[in-house]
């Protein structure tokens, strides 16, 4: 049964201007409405980690995977609280350059600055069970790596993850989207067990476990729109 993966970055009030990326903010109450809209159809939200089984077998049950990208701290303060009213789990994917710090990367192209988690509020996110994955060191767009720039991002990121933590870190996601071949050969000699795409389709047991396809819900996205994104082949 083909399975939703949902891609969110922050959960926080929009910016009122338009703004690059504006629409990757999701207001906190629109979330917990789609939160409320998987309950009422039936779903159960559950971390990539949790939800593998479900997706390659093991496992039934109709489940919906909800995950981060960029470890934002709104997230934390925002989302946080509602997964655990709704009885959720999440995968939040990290970059690890930044914990503490804030959206580096976006600052280039006029992103508004955003804090990200810190290493205990990530270390909160995670004894609550909720997943930590990595999201590189520094949210480079990996195809424009060397070979060895790229598996320093890949590998260092799972490492110190671990280091922080004291567990394994399974999930990864390459940050724009950037991937192909090599660089998911390169995700599974470092450690990982599974990483996801941008790639707009449901997620099937049929696909490469290192290019696991995801649903991106933007900030205007009606409950139509969310559920079609559930829905959608």
């Amino acid at each position: 049964m083909p399975i939703p993966v949902l891609l969110y970055h922050q959960i926080d009030i929009p910016p009122r201007h338009r703004q690059p990326f504006r629409s990757m903010t999701v207001h906190p109450k629109r979330f917990r409405s789609q939160m409320a809209w998987l309950k009422r159809l039936g779903y159960q939200g559950l971390s990539l980690r949790d939800a593998l089984p479900y997706l390659y077998g093991g496992k039934q049950g109709k489940v919906a995977v909800i995950t981060f990208d960029d470890g934002f701290e709104n997230v934390f303060r925002t989302a946080l609280p509602i997964l655990q009213e709704f009885g959720f789990t999440a995968t939040n994917y990290f970059v690890v350059n930044q914990l503490g710090g804030y959206n580096q990367w976006d600052q280039k192209i006029g992103v508004p600055r955003a804090s990200c988690m810190s290493i205990a509020e990530m270390r909160e996110w995670a004894e609550l069970g909720h997943e930590v994955g990595s999201h590189t060191l520094d949210h480079v767009h990996l195809p424009q790596q060397s070979e060895a720039d790229a598996t320093m991002q890949i590998r260092e990121s799972r490492e110190r993850l671990e280091d922080i933590l004291g567990q394994e870190v399974i999930s990864f996601a390459y940050p724009y989207g950037g991937e192909n071949a090599s660089l998911r050969k390169i995700v599974a000699e470092a450690g990982y067990r599974n990483a996801t795409t941008t790639e707009k389709r449901r997620a099937t047991s049929s696909d490469d476990p290192f290019g696991i396809p995801r649903l991106t819900v933007r900030r205007n996205d009606s409950w139509l729109q969310f559920l079609h994104k559930l829905l959608m082949r």
